[in-house]
């Protein structure tokens, strides 16, 4: 079993930033491959961006890409979303997902077994 817990959400103007961190417990870090989605009400969750076991290949949907970085911390069992240039458009409640039966997940929604309980990010414009 695996645990996941979110932290870093909050409310910021936009134009600026956040950095959400995911912790993961309950099995080897680097056995899971990991993404972010979002969520807003009415709306289906959609993967933000995903990162491989090792890092080395990363998604970024369009609507993210230059302003949203991905990167984990395999030692620190944790994995990061640096998000700048934020846009109202970006406030939704984001979530933590590991894979752990696969290298990369990408977009892939069914192979992510696991999910943190999301943490609120909100952008005023």
């Amino acid at each position: 079993q695996v645990q996941l817990v979110e932290s870093g959400g909050g409310l910021v103007q936009a134009g600026g930033s956040l950095r959400l961190s995911c912790a993961a417990s309950g099995r080897t870090f680097g056995s899971l491959a990991m993404g972010w989605f979002r969520q807003v009400p009415g709306k289906e969750r959609e993967c933000v961006t995903a990162i491989s076991r090792s890092g080395g290949s990363t998604h970024y949907a369009d609507s993210v890409k230059g302003r949203f970085t991905i990167s984990r911390g395999n030692a620190k069992n944790t994995v990061y979303l640096q998000m700048n240039s934020l846009k109202p458009e970006d406030t939704a409640v984001y979530y933590c997902a590991a894979a752990p039966s696969t290298y990369y997940a990408g977009t892939n929604f069914e192979m992510y077994d696991y999910w943190g309980q999301g943490t609120q990010v909100t952008v005023s414009s």
